[in-house]
């Protein structure tokens, strides 16, 4: 009878335990975050590194949007290449009748200076991408083929009505400034040092040539 008495004792005492140990468990487990962790989280460490997170975050996006809205170097080239042979094909068309000495003179120069950028550029399509002005795609060729266009009639309405020196310069100030945005575009972009090099000779001398142009005047 001790025994049996003795026995559920024991066993009750182990239950007791049992069940003190399992709400002990239960009660960890709910406890809210210690002092430690919460004082971190509002530490100026903490905010440090999550500020420095967000900036990369930024960057990388940044990076990204401006990567894939920026016009690969081939397309620069062909793109600026196309507008170079309109360009000059319309010098060779009015440069002889042009008035003033000084003008044609410039209008010379600036053939010139364009004549070798654009040589330079169909080296470089031609050996480094192998691609054929010709063969090129009839849409980019169009759209070149009207932006000469619209030149040819301003400049063919100045000649007939007797304005062509004045329009002229202005026309070609204008080209000017368009193509050195054009090559500054690609200089920044290409890897291509021979490229490179020749862009940039061409870059600084149109710029030279700018003025000329912009501050023609026919009373000089």
């Amino acid at each position: 009878m001790l025994v049996l008495i003795f026995a559920r004792s024991v066993l009750c005492y182990n239950y007791d335990m049992d069940k003190q140990d399992y709400l002990n468990k239960i009660s960890a487990t709910s406890k809210p975050p210690s002092a430690k962790k919460q004082s971190f989280l509002k530490s100026f460490y903490f905010k440090l590194i999550a500020g420095l997170c967000a900036a990369i975050l930024v960057v990388v996006i940044i990076g990204i949007i401006i990567s894939n809205g920026r016009v690969d170097v081939k397309s620069q080239s062909i793109d600026l290449k196309l507008h170079l042979d309109g360009t000059m094909e319309m010098i060779s068309e009015y440069q002889s009748d042009v008035k003033s000495s000084d003008l044609r003179s410039s209008s010379a120069s600036l053939y010139g200076v364009l004549s070798n950028a654009n040589s330079s550029l169909e080296k470089f399509l031609t050996e480094k991408h192998g691609i054929k002005i010709k063969s090129l795609d009839k849409k980019l060729l169009a759209k070149a083929e009207e932006e000469k266009e619209e030149l040819n009639t301003e400049l063919f309405s100045a000649k007939i009505n007797g304005i062509l020196d004045r329009i002229y310069a202005h026309k070609m100030a204008y080209e000017i400034s368009i193509i050195t945005s054009k090559e500054a575009s690609i200089i920044r972009d290409v890897s291509d040092a021979e490229l490179k090099e020749a862009l940039t000779s061409s870059y600084n001398s149109l710029n030279n040539l700018y003025d000329k142009f912009n501050d023609f005047s026919e009373t000089k």
